[in-house]
């Protein structure tokens, strides 16, 4: 039997006496489209954060295609094709939209451990850098300065940099967040034409967006899984509406 993509088992963090995730436990599989929706403070931003080594766990298991990462440095975790986005963007704002890219395939080469080296003569990291920026729609922009672009161009940056490290499984924090509804159609027909070899999980408020976006959602309240199913289970299930969806 194929190892999910994503396999979490009893996750629990604490933070002093109050329980961030309470023995989270569920799994996607490969190829599949997962949303993870809450109120605010149910745990779904520290969830990714004990997955991808942003903080550490208490206890529990995270495994990646059945790999362990519960331990592992983040950047470990990147080279087995663990790849995510923030809530709140993080780049490099005085810098060019090519070379945040390149910044972020620095983890996945040997380059980093050489800081004198030029990276301009490395071309070929520079070449993956504008192939992400182009699969989002940023490729005549790849020369211009962060702080000189849209918010709307800064999210499809940070998915670019995600993408441009080939990931097997990307986790997106809230991507549409701030977004017009023309930014977020946009960015949503980009997610729609991510191929089926990388799996995406997904935390976002736009409900709308979301909801068709997903095939399989689970439900996170006071840090703990309330409900989990296809859309229309997860959507008429009474637990759903008392917590999130206010009825």
């Amino acid at each position: 039997m194929t190892a999910p993509a994503l396999e979490v088992t009893g996750l629990n963090k604490r933070f002093g006496g109050l329980p961030a995730t309470k023995d989270v436990s569920f799994h996607v599989m490969a190829g599949e489209r997962r949303l993870i929706i809450g109120p605010n403070g149910a745990g779904k931003t520290t969830m990714f954060n004990l997955v991808t080594g942003d903080l550490n766990a208490d206890s529990g298991s995270v495994k990646l295609f059945g790999q362990e990462l519960l331990g592992m440095p983040t950047q470990d975790r990147v080279h087995l094709g663990l790849a995510r986005t923030y809530q709140i963007l993080t780049l490099f704002p005085r810098e060019t939209l090519v070379h945040n890219v390149v910044l972020a395939l620095l983890g996945l080469q040997t380059l980093r451990w050489n800081p004198w080296t030029a990276l301009t003569g490395h071309r070929h990291v520079y070449d993956a850098a504008h192939e992400a920026l182009a699969m989002v729609g940023l490729a005549e922009s790849a020369e211009r300065i962060v702080l000189e672009t849209s918010y709307g161009e800064r999210r499809r940056l940070e998915l670019a940099m995600a993408l441009a490290q080939k990931p097997k499984l990307l986790m997106l924090d809230e991507p549409l967040a701030g977004l017009s509804q023309g930014e977020r159609q946009t960015v949503r027909e980009l997610l729609d034409k991510i191929p089926r070899d990388v799996t995406i999980v997904m935390i976002e408020h736009d409900m709308d967006t979301a909801l068709s976006f997903a095939e399989r959602i689970t439900v996170l309240h006071y840090g703990e899984v309330i409900v989990e199913g296809t859309r229309a289970e997860v959507v008429a299930d009474p637990r759903t509406r008392e917590v999130y969806l206010g009825d």
